[in-house]
């Protein structure tokens, strides 16, 4: 009948919009689906032939999504680059330069780093936004190693671009268009695809006719940054006319999966057009406050019911440091100590699975019957009385900061007791060291 295992003893916290508290809480699993939970004597009663893993205690709940990130920019930890004022100075001097640097094997070993972080932080799913100009073809095959050999789910894309020539966006549509031929239509439970592109700034309309030419038999979403900055507002206005949402809408980007990272710099009627086209927004509040970009305004999108999710834009596979900061720059920007708070958690545990089960099979991020096993167990034992109404608070100062034991992915245990499974972290990161250097030498 395969695998079938219980972890039990727990205090289960199941996620989602109808989130369950459930004191000494258990999961069943049969290979790689969630069949079902509840009371741990229950559970053990009713499937008794089953592997049980005590949690003695601990909170069990589902692994943490992110909903964007650029596995790529591992190597720049630590990279001295040219003193840079603005964004596109960043853009120019650090990532445009890193991003022509990698090489198919670069590309692996940047992306085993992150995802062995994810899975330690109890990160269990991952939405990337690829780019490497000088390594485009097979690129995101790469990444599918990488992404098995740790097993962590992603939903993968290149992120198309006129900024390095024609033929490099050409290249990056057909890296794109393959991987989806492969991945699309739940072919794979680890592996989603989306179309990438850059940003509206870096994709003239001649390319973004051939990208939506190209799709046009596909069900299929885009992954763009839109609007990070204000650079790439003005660009819009003063090569089309439009602001950059009206642009990307006219031209069929927006869609009900496609996933616009960012959106700092747009106005109300900008917000009207994701919501009516059911597209996904990704804050990624610890970037932007890195990049000096400005603060999206996460709040009056909720209220108009954007589906608002939370990323790292590549700066952490950790999403419990990432809540944290989202309710704090909110409410440090807005001088409001009683805003955004229920919000962050919000979107990371509600939004988030709404986001990431768009390209799946089943549900992720959620503990419910015939979702995807993807489950952690965290030490906390909570120390005042914890019930549905004060979730949240012990959510943001307890959980979000205590240690992630165990992390379970697709039904796989990857990490028990702290300890990665068949995973030699100290070999991967010696031989980074290697590719980094030469990396370096090449910037």
């Amino acid at each position: 009948m395969g695998d079938k295992k219980i972890i039990g003893n727990g205090l289960l916290i199941t996620g989602g919009n109808n989130n369950k508290i459930i004191n000494n809480g258990a999961v069943y699993i049969e290979d790689n689906i969630i069949k079902d939970f509840g009371d741990t004597v229950k559970i053990k009663n009713q499937y008794p032939d089953s592997n049980y893993t005590d949690a003695a205690g601990k909170v069990i709940m589902p692994g943490m999504i992110c909903t964007h990130h650029h596995l790529y920019s591992t190597f720049a930890c630590g990279l001295g680059f040219k003193e840079s004022h603005n964004f596109t100075e960043i853009l120019n001097n650090l990532w445009w330069k890193l991003d022509k640097s990698l090489t198919l094997d670069d590309i692996y070993y940047s992306a085993l780093i992150p995802l062995i972080k994810a899975v330690k932080s109890g990160t269990t799913t991952v939405i990337d936004h690829h780019a490497s100009p000088n390594a485009i073809t097979g690129s995101l095959d790469r990444l599918v190693d990488a992404v098995k050999e740790i097993n962590v789910r992603t939903v993968l894309c290149y992120e198309v671009s006129d900024r390095d020539g024609e033929q490099k966006a050409e290249e990056g549509i057909n890296e794109n268009l393959r991987f989806i031929d492969k991945y699309s239509n739940f072919k794979d439970d680890l592996i989603g695809a989306l179309f990438g592109l850059h940003a509206s700034f870096t994709i003239s309309d001649s390319t973004l006719k051939k990208i939506t030419d190209a799709v046009k038999d596909y069900n299929v979403g885009f992954h763009i940054h839109v609007a990070e900055d204000s650079a790439d507002v003005n660009d819009s206005l003063n090569k089309y006319n439009k602001r950059v949402v009206h642009r990307l809408s006219d031209a069929g980007i927006l869609n009900n999966k496609s996933i616009a990272a960012h959106c700092i710099h747009i106005n109300e009627q900008e917000m009207d057009i994701l919501q009516k086209n059911k597209t996904a927004v990704i804050n990624n509040p610890s970037s932007n406050m890195n990049n000096a970009v400005g603060t999206a305004d996460i709040l009056s999108m909720l209220k108009k019911n954007i589906l608002v999710g939370l990323g790292t834009d590549g700066m952490t596979s950790n999403m419990f440091s990432e809540v944290n900061t989202a309710y704090l720059i909110q409410r440090h920007t807005q001088h409001k100590p009683n805003v955004a708070f229920a919000e962050a958690v919000d979107m990371l545990l509600k939004n988030n699975p709404v986001i990431a089960s768009r390209y799946f099979k089943n549900k992720v991020g959620v503990i419910e019957k015939n979702a995807f096993a993807d489950i952690i167990i965290v030490d906390y034992y909570p120390y005042t009385p914890i019930n549905n109404d004060n979730f949240y608070g012990h959510f943001m100062f307890g959980i979000a900061n205590a240690p992630v034991d165990t992390t379970i992915i697709n039904g796989k245990t990857v990490m028990q007791n702290k300890q990665l499974i068949n995973i030699d972290e100290k070999s991967i990161h010696n031989k980074a060291l290697k590719f980094a250097r030469e990396i370096w030498d090449r910037f």
